[in-house]
């Protein structure tokens, strides 16, 4: 026999622009481990986050950097039909990667004075 009660719709609600806002939650309240776990990976990812940027620039990470704008230089040289495209690489590998060094270094200086404090371990008076 088939089956003649409908399933109960979930609740809506209008508002006065006529946008339809669900109910929110409805089951059971998270307990204090489940919010402090949430809570605690957020923590730990900003932790994350604010380390790395607190590590001095590699010449290492610089050299990455360079080489993946010398490979995408490459690629568009390559796209673009450009005759010495594969002469650029060495090139641009060369150029960028203590471009990328120093900007780093400068980004790095700038935010440790930052974070120093207002006068940034500076004096005022000269």
């Amino acid at each position: 026999m088939a089956q003649t009660r409908r399933r109960r719709r979930t609740k809506h609600r209008g508002n006065a622009a006529g946008v339809i806002e669900s109910r929110g939650r409805t089951g059971r309240k998270p307990t204090a481990a489940e919010k402090k776990g949430a809570a605690a990976t957020g923590a730990r990812a900003k932790d994350r986050i604010a380390e790395r940027r607190d590590r001095p620039p590699t010449w290492r990470g610089a050299f990455y950097r360079a080489m993946i704008a010398a490979v995408l230089l490459l690629v568009v040289a390559i796209l673009l039909k450009v005759r010495a495209a594969v002469a650029y690489f060495p090139f641009a590998l060369l150029v960028y990667t203590p471009i990328s060094y120093y900007s780093d270094l400068w980004i790095y200086r700038r935010r440790q004075r930052a974070k120093a404090g207002p006068a940034g371990g500076r004096s005022g008076k000269a």
